[in-house]
């Protein structure tokens, strides 16, 4: 699998998206799979708060998020199924201001998507749209997908023989979250000015339906619900 990260001019508010990815990613191939920070995203589609408070982010913290929980670094939420700090809105290079998640990740993906295969006349082709997650008990960040259309994004070995023939009852590979977790690596955190990258020779199915719910578990399903349930008691 190679990486290639494309650095581009700084991304502006409400600027058009497309024109944008057309400019930077030239040469779109069978089997590629583009990767888009949500960041630039969110930016053309206006989702910025020039004028804010800690109140204020506060308040846009309730009502972008399906669950908050306060703590001392920040707020844990839940915000379209998954789990992460402050909804995902985010203060770094934003000269300011406030930058939220994009409205829909998934659709932008799948528009992103439609346009370059309907463009270029391509079959096999991926989209994702990333952001950056912190995992329990673990220094640091990761990439993680937001969104995605041409690609299964889990792999499933339940049923299917380890190297010495046993069968495996849980293991389910997330795709999605890691393509978009070396990506992001190789996009960079600071001021590396990589919005995008492109992944190819991937190890993913491609498909032009893609399943939304196919990454989402429910609490009572998850092994950390308990973990969770103790800290928001």
């Amino acid at each position: 699998m190679n990486i290639r990260a494309i650095k581009t001019r700084v991304f502006k508010p409400d600027e058009k998206l497309i024109p944008f990815l057309e400019q930077y990613y030239r040469r779109p191939r069978e089997k590629d799979i583009l990767v888009v920070t949500s960041k630039v995203v969110a930016l053309a589609e206006g989702r910025v708060i020039e004028k804010w408070d800690k109140e204020k982010k506060k308040e846009i913290i309730c009502e972008e998020s399906e669950l908050v929980i306060p703590t001392p670094l920040a707020s844990l939420t839940v915000k379209d199924g998954m789990v992460m700090a402050s909804a995902g809105i985010d203060e770094s290079n934003g000269q300011g201001s406030l930058i939220l998640l994009p409205h829909d990740s998934w659709a932008v993906a799948s528009a992103i998507r439609r346009h370059f295969c309907r463009r270029n006349k391509l079959q096999e082709f991926g989209v994702i749209i990333t952001d950056s997650r912190t995992a329990p008990l673990r220094a640091g960040i990761t990439g993680v997908a937001l969104g995605y259309a041409g690609l299964v994004g889990l792999k499933d070995y339940r049923r299917r023989p380890d190297i010495f023939g046993r069968p495996f009852h849980f293991s389910r590979v997330d795709v999605a979250d890691s393509l978009a977790a070396a990506a992001v690596l190789c996009m960079g955190e600071g001021n590396e000015q990589r919005p995008l990258a492109v992944i190819t020779g991937a190890p993913c199915d491609f498909s032009a339906r893609v399943n939304r719910q196919e990454l989402r578990i429910s609490p009572e399903e998850d092994m950390y619900g308990p973990l969770f349930r103790a800290f928001a008691k």
